[in-house]
Order: structure tokens, then C-alpha cells, then sequence
């Protein structure tokens, strides 16, 4: 018999215990975790708003840079640390990973950066209505680690802020204002 789960395994059975049974909580899950895969979902996004709405071409614009250079971190920062996945017998896993590796949540990482910066377009509390849903999809699908999560949403705030404060500096400076 395998040994009980402890620490974050733990954690993860228990947020699977509560929430994977729910109706339609898995298959919402796996679709964030399509919608998040390589943060195609945000460049695509991104894109759209940017032919959308060409007056804020630029912060849509940024916000597809903002979730790319996010995941590009998560990329490298992963291949660094070289944590595994979870696999506790414990803790089912509800869909396919493109790697083993674990920390952090990229997926957490580009959602946190977009929701940062379409905030400003859309005039939305996007890093409250989005990440959270993205960061609890990763442990209910059983591919993440809370401090997985927890990392790439610190990464992507990191991110995000200054993809943010780097395109609204040269903005000023093409436009004129403040240097």
C-alpha cells in the first residue's frame, strides 16, 4: 500500500477530493489548460483586441508580448529547477503535459502577465477573475504543485508590471511626454 500523501501531494488530493467530482469542474479545467497551452490562448486574444480596438493597439499588443515573455521565463525557469510533476499514486492527472517538469506553472505564469496588462484596455479586474480560476484548474487537473502555481503567479505579476511600465516609458518618449 502506498504511503499517505503529505505536504503539497496532500494539498492536491485534497483539492481534487473537493472539487473534481463538481459537474462540468474537469472539463472546465482541461479547457483552460488548452486555452493557457504555450500562451496561445492570450497571443490570440491579444491579437484580436489589437484588430478590434486599434486605439489600444498598443496595450493589447503588449499584453501578447507581456503573456509571451511570461512563458518564455517559465520555459527557462523550469528547465533550471527540473522539479517533476506530481505523482503520488494519490493524485489523478486529468490531462496531457507537454513535460515533465513542474516549477513553475507556466500556464499560471502567461495568465497572470495577460490578465495584468488587458486590465488597462479593457478598464477590467482581470488578474482577479482570471488567475485564480487558471491557477486552481492546474491542481485540479493534478499537474501542479500549489507553490507551482504560487510561483508562476509571482513570476507573471513580476512580468507584466514591467512589460507594462517598459511600454508605457517608450510610449512617453515617442509621444512626447514625461522621459
Amino acid at each position: 500500500m502506498p504511503d499517505a500523501p503529505h505536504g503539497e501531494d496532500a494539498v492536491l488530493v485534497a483539492v481534487q477530493h473537493a472539487l473534481a467530482d463538481r459537474p462540468g469542474v474537469l472539463a472546465t479545467a482541461r479547457g483552460l489548460s488548452h486555452f493557457g497551452e504555450h500562451s496561445l490562448g492570450w497571443l490570440a486574444l491579444a491579437a484580436l483586441g489589437a484588430l478590434l480596438v486599434p486605439s489600444r493597439r498598443r496595450d493589447y499588443l503588449a499584453a501578447g508580448v507581456g503573456a509571451f515573455l511570461a512563458h518564455a521565463a517559465a520555459v527557462v525557469i523550469k528547465r533550471v529547477v527540473r522539479r517533476e510533476r506530481p505523482h503520488h499514486p494519490a493524485i489523478a492527472v486529468n490531462v496531457g503535459t507537454p513535460s515533465r517538469l513542474s516549477f513553475p506553472s507556466a500556464h499560471a505564469t502567461s495568465t497572470t502577465a495577460a490578465a495584468v496588462l488587458l486590465a488597462r484596455p479593457t478598464g477590467l479586474p482581470l488578474p482577479a477573475l482570471l488567475v485564480p480560476p487558471m491557477a486552481l484548474s492546474r491542481m485540479v487537473l493534478g499537474v501542479h504543485y500549489p507553490s507551482d502555481v504560487l510561483a508562476g503567479v509571482v513570476i507573471g505579476g513580476i512580468v507584466g508590471k514591467a512589460v507594462g511600465k517598459t511600454v508605457g516609458r517608450v510610449a512617453d518618449r515617442v509621444e512626447g511626454g514625461p522621459s
